[in-house]
């Protein structure tokens, strides 16, 4: 009661209903009006009093503070509108290409970056964290920004074992997924109008990093061999920048040849320029051993290694790493500092428990057979039921396959369409550079479509669907 009082009090202030100087009615006047207890009241003007609404004078009274402004801005009526909302910089933040999809909802067909969190030991990692919180780590204060330092160490040697990454746990920096580090890499890297090198097709979210670092973004086609170094050097040779998915790349799927490799580390050592090596979805080759890091063949010390832990696990889990030269290490530590600190502590000591302890390994070795098993059942059903429309590209390496149309549409219009359906598509045409529109609509016409988090028999009735789908619109 005495909170509805304070209230109502404070809202005939702001409005001006009781202008500065006007005494209040004294406390027991009040309650015996209101029917109230007195220290009601007297809680009420105790708050107000705090605040600064209202100044008691002893012996004579309770009065709205004087120095409050009647009529203020607050109270004129009109909407508060500011001249410039927001700074260049922060344009760069908003607008749809800065626009990041999220999941919303549970999983369906054909969902993309996600993986099957049906398989993920969620029984080991809560009896990790539940032992985590019962003896802590030893510091539970502000920790060090590169990241917690058994986790850091724990994936060193992950990294150079499975992926053959030269590297220490010095040159690791735990980050909060792999948009974090692209952001913090261009903005410690980069001047304003920096050209960068990025696939074209490419993977839109490290765009709208590279937007909101204020760099120049230079699309560079990708073919069967990966990025096209040559057309790059040709036509942006003064790059500062580049961005890269030698592994698999997003969305075509392909992976870089070693003769592509060695020219873009050739002419990146010659030219002073750095290399971002996303090596997203690595861990996930069907025909064979997963294949050793562009970071592998460095040796001058011009790759920048960036990992990610939301396909192995999950997504919610928000960590990434950046394996830095030895050069750059520090530095990118402090920028971290100072961009959020350092990331939860708690979810990387029980990662870190998790790799150690070897489930992180045995995580990887079950859910590689997961995958390839629905893999290949959207591999049968779309030779089944879509062949006729659709043919799939590259299918060796990750968590999604992308299909071609085999005749021209609109894949964004299908993909809206899809909802109707009970599907969740991505066009192919999503992943082009918004200037080059023209290119999207005569280039790759097709669909990316997710199966790692979707169930075999889900999978099976997706497909019935995206048939029905392409049936109306052809």
């Amino acid at each position: 009661m005495f909170r509805q009082l304070y209230l109502a009090i404070k809202q005939a202030i702001l409005a001006g209903t009781l202008g500065p100087g006007v005494q209040l009615p004294p406390t027991r006047e009040l309650s015996t009006m209101f029917g109230v207890s007195r220290q009601t009241i007297l809680n009420a003007y105790s708050q107000l009093l705090a605040e600064g609404y209202l100044s008691g004078v002893v012996g004579k009274g309770t009065f709205v503070s004087s120095s409050l402004p009647i009529a203020n801005a607050l109270n004129s009526g009109k909407p508060h509108q500011l001249i410039r909302p927001l700074s260049a910089r922060g344009e760069r933040f908003t607008g749809p290409e800065a626009y990041l999809p999220y999941h919303q909802g549970a999983s369906r067909a054909f969902r993309i970056g996600m993986p099957g969190l049906d398989a993920f030991p969620f029984d080991v990692w809560s009896r990790l964290e539940a032992r985590c919180w019962r003896r802590p780590p030893h510091e539970l204060g502000y920790g060090d920004p590169a990241g917690y330092l058994p986790l850091r160490e724990a994936l060193a040697g992950y990294l150079r074992a499975s992926r053959g990454v030269q590297c220490t746990a010095d040159q690791i920096i735990i980050t909060s997924g792999s948009q974090q580090a692209v952001y913090l890499i261009a903005t410690m890297l980069l001047m304003p109008e920096d050209k960068v090198w990025v696939e074209e097709p490419g993977y839109r979210g490290i765009n709208a990093s590279l937007r909101a670092a204020e760099a120049c973004i230079c699309p560079v086609p990708v073919d069967n061999e990966g990025l096209n170094v040559a057309h790059g050097i040709s036509h942006y040779p003064e790059a500062r920048l580049v961005y890269v998915t030698p592994t698999h790349q997003l969305p075509l799927g392909m992976t870089m040849s070693l003769p592509r490799r060695l020219e873009l580390l050739g002419w990146a050592s010659a030219n002073k320029t750095w290399v971002v090596e996303d090596d997203y979805d690595s861990e996930y080759r069907y025909g064979g051993p997963p294949l050793a890091s562009l970071q592998s063949l460095d040796k001058s010390g011009c790759v920048i290694y960036v990992g990610t832990l939301s396909k192995v696990l999950f997504p919610g889990l928000r960590l990434g790493y950046i394996v830095a030269p030895p050069a750059l290490a520090q530095a990118f530590t402090q920028g971290k500092a100072i961009m959020d600190r350092h990331a939860p502590l708690v979810p990387q000591a029980v990662l870190a428990d998790f790799i150690q302890e070897g489930h992180f390994q045995r995580h990887i070795r079950r859910t590689r057979d997961v995958y390839a098993e629905r893999r290949d059942t959207l591999l049968r059903a779309i030779d089944a039921r879509l062949s006729d429309r659709l043919t799939v590209g590259a299918t060796d390496t990750g968590l999604h396959l992308p299909v071609m149309f085999r005749q021209p549409c609109d894949d964004h219009v299908i993909a809206k369409a899809g909802l109707d359906h009970g599907l969740e598509l991505r066009g192919l045409s999503y992943f082009y550079n918004e200037t080059q529109a023209d290119t999207r609509r005569v280039g790759v016409c097709g669909l990316l479509l997710g199966f790692a988090a979707i169930p075999p028999a889900e999978i099976r009735r997706g497909v019935d669907r995206l048939h029905a789908l392409l049936n109306k619109q052809f």
